[in-house]
Order: structure tokens, then C-alpha cells, then sequence
């Protein structure tokens, strides 16, 4: 817990890509509408969760009005709506919804970070920002230990099958090709790997992702830790 306690308030107080730094910034001072009377986080969002967690999920970024405005990763958009309502639906959470840091939700056995932990512009991050990210996640993946990891979406996915292929771990990337309910059991002692659709709303609005479909994903993760010693 210490641990995780220290390395968040390193992430809060990071400063190593500026035009992150100067996007956050802008978001929190202009602000949008809706959300003009609130006090906007504006700096980086670190992880989320419970410390003794076996799942550990991998989002992509904070949104610039959501986890950028509220300070805790996917909370206070619509994604982060849909991701806590599954969450709960599975057994991971201990309530649907997520507005606030301060809001009481706690999670059970998971863990959220994201491979960026700024907002970026048009929610893409350069190749930069995600490999200036890259030693937060494996401080977590160290301390944290988990059995299993759940990416949302190919970007996420890249990301850490990037980390292990530059570790010796895995020899090609092209082996654990993306798709939704995708399930690895990935070499060594590395932790065996789900991957599901990104929760965003261009997904869940068209129907590509629903929340039956992340739910079966988590639910399968579920029972994977309860036969895990």
C-alpha cells in the first residue's frame, strides 16, 4: 500500500511531456460548460483501486472532462459509466457508479491505470508520451503482482505487449493478435491476458461494445482467479 501510495504521488507530480502538460492545463482553466462550477484535477490521474488486486485494467488515457475533471481514472464520463456498471455486475466493484473521488466506490481484486496517465488532445497520445507512462505501469505490474491483465482496446493492448516483448518475454507482438474476448496464457510467469473493446462511447453508441459483452469478459476473468491458487 505504501508503495502505491508513493509511486501515485510521483505520477501526480509528473511534468515529462509538455505539451500534455500545457493541454491539462488549458482544459482546466477553460473548462466546459456543464462542468464550469467545478474545480478541474488538471494534472495527471494515477491508478485506482484495490492494492491487493489480481486484476490489473489497462484503459488508454484519462478524459479531458472526465478523470482530467475528477482525478480518479474513469471516473465522471460516459465510459467510465459503463466500465463501473460492468465492474459492479461482475463482483468487482461495490456500487454501479462512479462521479467523484469522494463518491464511496471501492473496488474488489482490481486495479485501474491507464498506459497514459494525462488527458491528450483528440485522446490520442504520441508514441513519446506512452513510452515516458511505460515505467509507471511496470512499477505497478511489480508491486501489484497480478495474475491477470485486461485490456481495453488495441492501443492498450500494444502497450503492454510492447513492454514484454522489449523484456524478452514474448518474440513477436503478431502472436496475440486483438479482438474482444481474446484470453492468452502468455509465457514465463507473466500474468495471463484478456482483452475487450475500449468502453468509449464510439463504441458503446454504435453497439460494438455492449455491456453484456464486457460483463461475459469480466465475469470469465472472475472465475479464472477463483480456480487460480
Amino acid at each position: 500500500m505504501h508503495s502505491l501510495e508513493k509511486l501515485n504521488d510521483e505520477i501526480i507530480g509528473c511534468r515529462k511531456c509538455p505539451r500534455l502538460v500545457r493541454y491539462l492545463e488549458k482544459v482546466a482553466r477553460e473548462k466546459r460548460r456543464a462542468f464550469r462550477d467545478c474545480e478541474y484535477w488538471g494534472k495527471p490521474v494515477p491508478g485506482f483501486g484495490d492494492p491487493g488486486a489480481r486484476l490489473l485494467i489497462l484503459g488508454l488515457a484519462p478524459a479531458a472532462h472526465g478523470g482530467n475533471r475528477t482525478g480518479r481514472v474513469f471516473t465522471g464520463d460516459r465510459s467510465g459509466d459503463f466500465l463501473y456498471r460492468a465492474l459492479y455486475r461482475a463482483g468487482f466493484a461495490n456500487q454501479a457508479t462512479s462521479k467523484r473521488r469522494d463518491d464511496g466506490l471501492k473496488l474488489r481484486d482490481a486495479y485501474i491505470v491507464a498506459a497514459v496517465r494525462c488527458a491528450p488532445p483528440a485522446n490520442k497520445p504520441l508514441p513519446l508520451e506512452l513510452a515516458n507512462c511505460r515505467p509507471y505501469f511496470e512499477q505497478e505490474l511489480h508491486i501489484l503482482r497480478p495474475r491477470v491483465v485486461l485490456v481495453l482496446g488495441s492501443i492498450a493492448m500494444r502497450a503492454y505487449l510492447g513492454l514484454l516483448k522489449d523484456r524478452g518475454e514474448i518474440q513477436s507482438l503478431a502472436a496475440f493478435p486483438f479482438r474482444h474476448g481474446a484470453s492468452y496464457q502468455l509465457p514465463g510467469e507473466s500474468p495471463q491476458l484478456f482483452a475487450s473493446y475500449h468502453p468509449s462511447q464510439q463504441n458503446t453508441f454504435t453497439g460494438k461494445l455492449t455491456e453484456a459483452m464486457l460483463v461475459a469478459v469480466l465475469r470469465k476473468i472472475h472465475r479464472t482467479l477463483e480456480k487460480s491458487p
